[in-house]
């Protein structure tokens, strides 16, 4: 926990403006703990079912139906953390400060959508705005810096999210290549952090260095491409971590009065029980840590009324159908007769023996940097086709032909994700060739049967240390 004597006066006098008579409601929250929280993944079960499997005590996070609270001690005395728990390593869930929840609950996305999340590492974001598409329409999940482009694909393909795209690009690249192409849009823009200094001593200590009036000109240049990307009446949703109402309000004022097709989408304050609106502009959403139990973010939805002038319109690309991946390979095409799994076979792609299920309506050779295009599907070796850990946690247990199902307690799942051989019982074995192995119905990854044990198939960069 930070003590408000570390906190700059240039940043209190500034919060003193801001909040008025609230000023030291703020400053006493600083005596009082921070709350972790967690995000149930609604694509592989619902919040009902992880409260029956994990030990821990979980409070309900109001603005948000599958947000829990947990205690900052949870697996102290010999317990399990929820980041060393099994059913973390199934994609269950992703650990997420609760007011960073809102954006992407804010944003009104619908099974089919374009998504684009601009600034997404490490994907807290992102996972829920891909489980809330169910499969269809298609994510893009950005991140300029690649090395956290690397954690986010991580995330995304734990969480099980199928119609996904990874990039590592700047906004003005993608926008080149994709103007007014996508239906929703989340900003999580990168900020001076002035909502994480309860619990981060370090962004204390990077404010003096980079403050409000060095990140401002780069989220303002970040959303103005958002905008040239949003197709006529999609939404935007631009958000921080912070509270100055330069970088907030700020902004929002900016895209407003330079793009006159943006509109101000009024949020329902609430939804949040405590939230305030926004300062000197209304309609906006600003979350406090004296008001609610989380650590802040400031929040606005805005609305493209109508098409760029200057700017051609989405043509639905269409994908290359030169390369299906079906044909000629029979040890792919018999793996893909053991999955209960509908594909449209033109949106099943080659490149370089890997093979790929592309999201609806993704042209396949873009002049971007991907991480992931799609689905990875998994790697053709020698004839012999070999399936990812992405599609393992893509798929629901039912979806394969072979299962092995284990139970929450049983020791072998921890064995399993370590990477170890798992032995059968007679009632379990004997099994030759690939199957799934899952914990209870939530799967794990693969392995091979051998007759009565597995050989581990368990991706080793993801393994349980």
């Amino acid at each position: 926990m930070t003590d408000v004597k570390q906190l700059p006066k240039e940043f209190l006098a500034e919060m003193k403006l801001l909040l008025g008579d609230e000023y030291h409601r703020y400053l006493k929250s600083f005596e009082e703990g921070w709350k972790p929280g967690l995000r149930v993944n609604t694509r592989k079960l619902e919040p009902g079912q992880l409260r029956a499997m994990v030990p821990w005590e979980l409070e309900p996070v109001p603005w948000t139906g599958n947000g829990f609270y947990y205690s900052s001690e949870a697996g102290d005395e010999g317990g399990v953390r929820p980041s060393k728990h099994p059913a973390y390593y199934c994609g269950l869930y992703y650990l997420q400060e609760p007011s960073a929840m809102t954006p992407a609950a804010m944003l009104p996305v619908k099974p089919g959508d374009r998504v684009l999340d601009l600034c997404a590492a490490p994907g807290g974001k992102s996972t829920e705005l891909g489980a809330r598409l169910k499969g269809r329409g298609m994510l893009v999940s950005n991140d300029i810096s690649y090395s956290r482009a690397r954690a986010l694909l991580k995330n995304l393909e734990l969480a099980g999210i199928p119609n996904i795209c990874v990039t590592s690009e700047s906004p003005e690249r993608l926008a080149e290549v994709w103007p007014e192409f996508f239906d929703k849009i989340l900003v999580d823009a990168p900020c001076s952090g002035e909502g994480m200094f309860r619990r981060d001593e370090d962004m204390v200590k990077d404010w003096t260095a980079h403050g409000p009036s060095y990140y401002a000109p780069i989220q303002r240049q970040i959303a103005v491409q958002a905008v040239r990307m949003l197709k006529p009446g999609g939404m935007l949703l631009y958000s921080t971590c912070t509270f100055s109402r330069f970088e907030d309000e700020g902004n929002i004022e900016y895209i407003l009065e330079h793009y006159p097709q943006m509109e101000l989408c009024t949020l329902d304050l609430s939804a949040v029980p405590g939230a305030a609106d926004g300062i000197g502009l209304k309609g906006c959403m600003r979350l406090f840590p004296h008001r609610l139990k989380g650590e802040g973010h400031f929040l606005a939805l805005l609305r493209k009324k109508k098409a760029d002038v200057d700017m051609p319109g989405d043509s639905r690309p269409k994908t290359m159908k030169a390369l299906k991946a079906m044909k000629h390979q029979d040890d792919l095409a018999r793996f893909m007769e053991s999955l209960s799994l509908e594909m449209d076979e033109e949106r099943m792609v080659f490149h370089q023996d890997h093979v790929y299920y592309l999201p609806e309506g993704l042209e396949w050779n873009l002049p971007l940097r991907f991480l992931r295009t799609g689905l990875f599907l998994g790697e053709v070796k020698k004839g012999r086709f070999e399936p990812s850990q992405a599609l393992a946690m893509a798929l629901k247990a039912d979806q394969f032909d072979a299962v092995v199902r284990l139970g929450h307690e049983d020791e072998r799942v921890v064995r399993y994700l370590k990477g170890e051989t798992v032995e059968l019982s007679e009632a379990e074995g004997p099994i030759k060739g690939w199957c799934l192995v899952a914990m209870e119905d939530y799967p794990m990854g693969w392995a091979k049967g051998t007759g009565m044990s597995l050989k581990n198939k368990y991706y080793p960069g993801w393994r349980w240390q």
